[in-house]
Formats: structure tokens, C-alpha cells, sequence
């Protein structure tokens, strides 16, 4: 018993004294060990998460997030042992200075921006001031760049141990460039944080989750461990078609330039979902191009002018206080309204005198339709306004767009719309209302659906992986907006307005199209319409085919000075718009065309030989390759194309690597894949094939010069 009493009081004192240490330590010393504890481990270190990509409706990247980096140079080694820190230093020293023209070298080949000397004095500026940050290009590099640098002689070793390392940026990039980059959006350069757009309003799906990571140093080695591992964000589809917003923007652009306009949209959609299949804003910057610089289709109110008038003219045959087959009488294009004089486009000529209610919107009587209107509801205007937004009109749309304007209708009882006896006349024919161009395009778009109005869409799903892993459905926000008599009479209407009246330059020969011109004189604030230039909003809003709608769309333009005329100008860019669409996808095959006593050649552009072979052989035209060149060594060759006869010849371009290649004759997509190749940097004008080049064929190559290329259809 005393041996096992000894035992237990050891025991006892050691238990007490590893409690009273345990207590030491975390009381008394608590501070000093906290110290030590950051200086080996970093806690919640956020690990970001990839950001989604913006899909186009086809499963095309519109914009996606891409690694760039910093590249920097530590030309101090260290190590906590002075031995081993003087020895890693010596190294380093040695093997700088026996590679440095291999680096330098290597540099200007992965960055041309700067030459051999360049980069060599600048390494060498750094190393005199033996800095542990030096920059070794004062631009961001591209993921290809930064793993070709990692391979260099020094830039190979781990970063402690030949100084060469980088930081990372994740940069959103738009494969199409500007291509509806209003609507697509954009982040802050600093961070990833949206700013607008499609980007902003679906941030929570995009950006995903981020993690947290610690870092813990273990034997002079910093090593990051993930606590929670990041979610990356999820993809989104769109509906936007790349094809039909390249027209669309093509064609407005055109008109732009032609009749120097200060602004311009055009928006396209599907008649029966409301997808929304190009959208283009394109404003006049300081230098007088044409940018997508604001959102106007979505962001900007305008009094909608003589597009208006078709929802003021449907109210009216609603309500049954007109038919289509009665009569207005116009005069000579002037008429008195309460004290102010309305007056008809024409009334220099002598107006329309006598028309009838599908002449009113045909000619776009001003007369005709205020007239209409304030016979029959000046004793109760709100009646009228109550017919609008039965039709849906100033209806709130709530697009998952950050900066939408919703729709703005006076009604004579809201006592801040200050409402007189011209509100009702004027309002009729598109003025004292605020519309954006999309709000008109979807009534238009309800007439187009049969009388059902669907909300605009913008994205159609989002994906995972590829996955769909939510669909955003089609959303009705009227089943009707009239009856279907009153839709046929205002469908009838339109389709006259284009083949018989003031819309004939937005029709088309292979398909009918309706719809409605505008044409509104834009305030100026607070001098009203007549202070200094005068401007005009030109619109032409409506769909096709006729028969059977499949698009509706909307073209708006805003200008200064006269002419100004919404068919005459807005037309042109529909019916463009309207044929591109309508002969996207179809395809006839080519032995149609073919006589079957000839063969049929079709046009062919230079370029890569083996893919010209290959559909040259399923079309079952003869092919003589050029005679000098093996048939083996054909899949890696580029050449130029002749046709004699019904034969097609192939003559190859054996351009040595160290020449500039002859691309005259080639698309643009194998002209720019042959040029950048070889290092060449290349810009393009126009669009088609190859016309000319700046640098001539066979002149010396320098790799990061850049080669202008015209193109021409």
C-alpha cells in the first residue's frame, strides 16, 4: 500500500504541474504564442471561384472569364540560415547571369512588345537595385504567354529558387468583341463585381461561391490548404442569336453613318416566347464612331410618336365607337384642337381631305387619329387611357435588367400629370407618353402572337457542366389584348400600312411584312420642341412573315434636322434585318442549281487546300491538284484555287515561314488563322474575302508586326 500510495502522488504532481503549464501557456502567454501562431499560419484566406459563362442561344461563349498575369522577378534569395541564403544567392546570381540572353531572348519571342535590348537592360535595372518585386513587363500576359515564360532557363525553377513568379487575374473577355456588349455587361476591372447588364442582373448564379483556404508554413515552405472548397459559378444561356445580332447591328450602323444619326436601336424578337434574339444601342462617341454606349432599347424613355397610333386606333375599335370600314375627314391637313392646330405630314401639299380608318394609319393621319380619339372620349378621357392599358400598354414589364425604365401613361385622374384639353388629342398620336423602344416592340409582338403578350426574354436556362440545371419559362403577361375581331381588322391594317402605304420600303418580295412607322419631334427639355436644332426620333416597329409571324422587330433612330421619316429610314434597316433573318438556315442543295448536261462549279475562295478537297469530292466535281506537290502532303498545305471549265486546280503556296504569306483571295477566318500563325498580328476591314494586304507577299516576316487586311463581298 505505501508503494501504490508513492505512485499516486507522483502521478498527481505530474498531472497538476502539465495543468498549471496548459494554464501558463494559455493565460499568461496567450499573447506571445497568438504572435508566433500568425507568423506560421494564415487563417480564411478566401479561395475565388470561377465565374460562369454567358452562352449565346446556340451554345456559343459571349463571355467568359480567362487567366492573365503579372510577371514578376525576386532577385534576393532567402533562407533563415545566413549559409544556405549566401549559397541560394550565389546560384542564382550565376545562373542569371548565364542565361540572361536566352531570357531576354525568349522574352521578346513570347512578348514582341518589347525587343531583346529592351528586356535585357530592364532585368538588368532590376537587379542593380536588387529588388524582391520587380516587374518584368509592365502589361498583363495570357496563360499561353505565362507557361511558354515558365519554361525559359531561371523562369523554370520554383519560384524560390529562381525568383520568377506571377499574379493572377481573372479578366472577362467577349469573343465577339463589342457584339451586344450593353445588354452581355461588364465587371469592374479591379475585382470581380459586376457593373450592368446580364452580368449584374444574374451575379448570383455567374459568380459562384468562394472558398476559404489557410496557409500554414511547414519547413521554410508556405503550403495552402482549402477549409471550404469554392463552388465555381454557373453558366447562362441566353437567347441572343450571334448571326442575327451581327445583321442587326451591321444594318442599323449602315444607316447610321449614311444619314448621320445620333443614336440608334434595334431589337429583334420571337414572336411566340418573346426571346429576344438581337439587341443592339449604338451611340455617337467624341470621335464620331458608332458604340454600344448606354442601353437605350431597355434604359431610355421617348415619346413614341406615330407607332402609337396603332394602340390608340385598336382602342377605338375595341370600345366599338369605330369600325374599320367608316371614315374621317382630314381636311388640307389643319385642323384646330382646343386652341392649338394639329397638322397632317402632308399638309403642304394639301392633306388627304376624306380617308378611311385603314387610310388613318396608312398615310399616319395625325388628323385622322386624333380626331377619332377626341370625338369619342373627350367627355371621358379615362376611358381611353383605361383601353390602353387594357391593350397592355404602360403595362410595368419587370425585366431582369439593372437601369429598365417602365412605361410612363398620363391619366386624367393623377392630378401630377397636369392634364388639359389637347392631352388627349396630342397623347393619341404619341406624344405626353414615355415608352421604351422593347415596351413597344412587345405590344407590337402581342398583335404578331394572336393577341397574347409574353414578356421579353432574355436567358433561357442555366447550366452546369453543360447540364441544364434550371429552365426560365416563357411568361405571359396578357392571354389577350383584344378581341379577335378587333385583332384581325388592326393585323389587316399593318400589313397595308407596308404594302400599300408610307412602310412600303420595309417590305420585302419574298414574304409579306406589317407593321407601323413613327416619326416624333424630341423634346428639349424644358425649351420644349422649338429650342435651337431640332431633333426627331424615327421608328419603323412591326413583324414578319405576315402569314404566319415568327419575328417581331423594331428599328428607332434619333437625328437632327430634317428629313426625318420613319418609313424612309428605319424601313430600309427592317426589311435588311427581316431578309437575314428569314434566309438564315436555309440551305438548297447545290445539284438544284446544276444542269444535268453541265457541272456545276461554284464559287470557291483560296485557302486551305485538303478541306476545299474534301467538299469538292462530295460534290462530285473534278479536282486537278497541282502536279509539283505530292497528293500525300496535302492535308498541311495552303494555296490558291483556279477553275477551267468544269475542272477546279489546285496551286500551292509553298511561302517560306520566314515571308509574309500572299492571303489575297482567302475568308477572313483563314487569312487571320494563316497570318497570326506565322506571328503577325492582324486587323480587318470590311468583311468577305481577302482584297488587299498592306504588307506585300513575300516581304520579310517580324513577328508581332501588324498586317492590315481590306475585305470586300
Amino acid at each position: 500500500m505505501p508503494r501504490y500510495f508513492f505512485v499516486i502522488i507522483i502521478l498527481s504532481l505530474a498531472g497538476l504541474y502539465i495543468l498549471g503549464n496548459a494554464a501558463y501557456l494559455m493565460f499568461a502567454r496567450s499573447e506571445y504564442w497568438e504572435t508566433v501562431s500568425k507568423l506560421f499560419v494564415r487563417e480564411n484566406i478566401p479561395l475565388p471561384a470561377n465565374r460562369g459563362n454567358i452562352l449565346s442561344a446556340d451554345g456559343q461563349i459571349m463571355a467568359s472569364s480567362l487567366p492573365e498575369y503579372k510577371i514578376y522577378m525576386d532577385f534576393v534569395a532567402y533562407d533563415r540560415d545566413s549559409a544556405r541564403r549566401a549559397k541560394a544567392q550565389e546560384w542564382r546570381d550565376s545562373a542569371y547571369h548565364t542565361d540572361l540572353d536566352s531570357i531576354a531572348e525568349g522574352l521578346h519571342r513570347i512578348i514582341p512588345g518589347k525587343t531583346v535590348k529592351e528586356f535585357k537592360a530592364h532585368l538588368e535595372k532590376g537587379r542593380k537595385k536588387k529588388s524582391r518585386y520587380w516587374r518584368i513587363y509592365p502589361g498583363r500576359i495570357s496563360y499561353i504567354q505565362y507557361m511558354e515564360c515558365r519554361k525559359l532557363p531561371l523562369f523554370r525553377e520554383k519560384p524560390n529558387k529562381g525568383g520568377f513568379y506571377a499574379e493572377e487575374f481573372n479578366l472577362r473577355k467577349k469573343p465577339f468583341g463589342s457584339l451586344a456588349s450593353r445588354t452581355l455587361g461588364a465587371l469592374y476591372a479591379s475585382k470581380d463585381s459586376a457593373r450592368f447588364g446580364l452580368e449584374l442582373s444574374f451575379d448570383s448564379i455567374l459568380r459562384g461561391r468562394p472558398g476559404v483556404s489557410h496557409r500554414a508554413r511547414v519547413r521554410n515552405k508556405w503550403i495552402t490548404q482549402a477549409d471550404i472548397n469554392p463552388v465555381d459559378g454557373n453558366d447562362i444561356e441566353t437567347t441572343i442569336d450571334v448571326s442575327m445580332q451581327d445583321a442587326a447591328e451591321k444594318a442599323l450602323v449602315r444607316k447610321l453613318k449614311e444619314i448621320n444619326g445620333n443614336m440608334g436601336v434595334a431589337i429583334l424578337m420571337e414572336v411566340a416566347t418573346g426571346d429576344v434574339k438581337a439587341i443592339v444601342n449604338m451611340g455617337r462617341d467624341d470621335d464620331g464612331q458608332y458604340i454600344e454606349k448606354q442601353n437605350y432599347a431597355i434604359g431610355t424613355r421617348m415619346e413614341p410618336g406615330s407607332t402609337f397610333k396603332t394602340a390608340s386606333i385598336m382602342v377605338a375599335l375595341e370600345d366599338g365607337k369605330i369600325t374599320r370600314n367608316d371614315f374621317v375627314e382630314t381636311g388640307n391637313g389643319q385642323w384646330p384642337m382646343h386652341g392649338r392646330v394639329m397638322k397632317d405630314h402632308n399638309w403642304r401639299r394639301g392633306g388627304y381631305g376624306r380617308i378611311s380608318v385603314p387610310e388613318v394609319l396608312m398615310y399616319s393621319s395625325n388628323i385622322g387619329v386624333s380626331r377619332i380619339i377626341d370625338e369619342n372620349y373627350h367627355s371621358d378621357p379615362g376611358k381611353f387611357v383605361e383601353g390602353l392599358y387594357r391593350e397592355g400598354v404602360g403595362i410595368p414589364l419587370n425585366l431582369p435588367l439593372v437601369g429598365f425604365m417602365e412605361p410612363s401613361v398620363r391619366h386624367p385622374k393623377n392630378n401630377k400629370d397636369n392634364w388639359s384639353k389637347t392631352s388627349l388629342p396630342w397623347m393619341s398620336i404619341g406624344y405626353e407618353t414615355l415608352l421604351t423602344p422593347i415596351s413597344t416592340l412587345t405590344f407590337y409582338n402581342a398583335i404578331a402572337n394572336n393577341g397574347k403578350m409574353v414578356k421579353p426574354r432574355f436567358v433561357r436556362a442555366e447550366r452546369k457542366n453543360g447540364e441544364v440545371v434550371r429552365e426560365f419559362p416563357v411568361e405571359v403577361i396578357k392571354e389577350s389584348i383584344c378581341s379577335p375581331q378587333t385583332l384581325k381588322d388592326i393585323q389587316d391594317i399593318l400589313e397595308m400600312v407596308v404594302s400599300k402605304g408610307l412602310g412600303r420600303q420595309a417590305g420585302c418580295k419574298l414574304f409579306k411584312v406589317s407593321g407601323k412607322t413613327g416619326t416624333a419631334q424630341v423634346s428639349q427639355g424644358k425649351g420644349g420642341y422649338h429650342s435651337g436644332v431640332v431633333n426627331y426620333l424615327v421608328s419603323f416597329c412591326g413583324y414578319f412573315p405576315s402569314d404566319a409571324p415568327k419575328y417581331s422587330c423594331i428599328v428607332a433612330i434619333q437625328k437632327s434636322g430634317l428629313p426625318a421619316t420613319g418609313g424612309g429610314q428605319c424601313g430600309p434597316v427592317f426589311s435588311e434585318i427581316a431578309q437575314s433573318v428569314m434566309t438564315k438556315g436555309v440551305f438548297r442543295p447545290v445539284t438544284e442549281a446544276a444542269d444535268s448536261n453541265s457541272v456545276f462549279v461554284p464559287e470557291i475562295l483560296n485557302g486551305y487546300l485538303n478541306d476545299t478537297r474534301n467538299l469538292l469530292e462530295q460534290l462530285n466535281i473534278p479536282l486537278q491538284a497541282d502536279t509539283n506537290l505530292p497528293a500525300d502532303s496535302l492535308d498541311s498545305v495552303w494555296g490558291h484555287i483556279g477553275t477551267t471549265g468544269g475542272t477546279v486546280s489546285f496551286v500551292s503556296d509553298r511561302t517560306p515561314e520566314n515571308q509574309v504569306p500572299d492571303v489575297k483571295g482567302l475568308g477572313a477566318r483563314d487569312a487571320v488563322f494563316l497570318l497570326e500563325s506565322r506571328g503577325l498580328k492582324v486587323r480587318l476591314h470590311g468583311s468577305g474575302k481577302v482584297k488587299s494586304q498592306n504588307i506585300p507577299p513575300h516581304s520579310a516576316l517580324k513577328k508581332g508586326q501588324t498586317i492590315r487586311l481590306e475585305l470586300t463581298q
